[in-house]
């Protein structure tokens, strides 16, 4: 099985290594593991990173180099579609910080053999969320997820936000985010949450341990915070391809 972890990233020099030889040295039977990294315009060395661990690394490594920050929406959806056209069998998608641990990856990868979608939740029974992460941060991912999202969206997840998910190829062709998802920044999580949901996917999620990031400045600004609220909000009144409801 060929699965591609993608890596968006902007200004994730002091942890974009540590991260990539975590996922490239993990052993993983019958699997082989490449990455996608796709870096928006950093500018503290991240991309010229990203080119050694190319070089070193031969066809497990590719870099997308993209002018200006463009929104983790976009990345994603670039990288998906990179993946997508280098025969990945999985997609996987986690943040460069080290926030998700890549150990946990191969339990994510175990769950994708009957699921077209499994999500790493912080708050499913086993999940948590690290005491250092800002306490505002805690407060408005919990309400987001318990709060927010279920009461506006009825969507049946415990970590609707949850930018840690492995998906099958197939499931990204259907849902073909690069056509069918407005949102470019933080709400693109819940967005391809409901949009699988309603397309009738099958969507499992396991227990994962959110780190506060390795190093270096977050880039949830409140200007993201609100941008992110905002999509989420307004995905109550759009009404995404397909009809009826998911599988969980």
């Amino acid at each position: 099985m060929w699965v591609f972890c993608v890596l968006p990233t902007c200004n994730e020099a002091p942890n974009l290594e540590a991260c990539a030889e975590a996922l490239l040295t993990l052993h993983l039977d019958g699997v082989t593991l490449g990455l996608q990294i796709v870096d928006d315009d950093s500018g503290d060395g991240t991309g010229a990173l990203a080119d050694g661990l190319a070089r070193r690394h031969g066809d497990r490594v590719h870099v997308l180099h993209r002018r200006g920050v463009r929104g983790l929406g976009s990345a994603l959806v670039a990288g998906f579609a990179a993946a997508l056209a280098r025969g990945a069998d999985r997609v996987a998608q986690l943040d460069a910080d080290l926030s998700h641990d890549p150990q946990a990856l191969p339990e994510l990868l175990r769950r994708s053999a009957d699921a077209d979608l499994v999500i790493g939740s912080r708050y499913l029974p086993g999940g948590s969320v690290d005491r250092d992460w800002a306490r505002h941060r805690r407060w408005l991912s919990a309400a987001a997820n318990r709060v927010v999202v279920p009461a506006l969206l009825g969507l049946p997840l415990t970590d609707a936000t949850s930018g840690f998910r492995v998906w099958h190829a197939e499931a990204l062709r259907r849902l073909d985010p690069a056509r069918h998802v407005a949102s470019s920044g933080y709400g693109f999580q819940v967005e391809m949450g409901l949009l699988a949901h309603r397309l009738g996917l099958r969507i499992a999620e396991v227990p994962i341990r959110f780190a506060e990031r390795g190093r270096g400045a977050s880039k949830m600004t409140t200007a993201v915070k609100l941008a992110a609220i905002r999509d989420i909000v307004a995905l109550r009144w759009r009404q995404p391809p397909g009809a009826g409801g998911g599988r969980r």
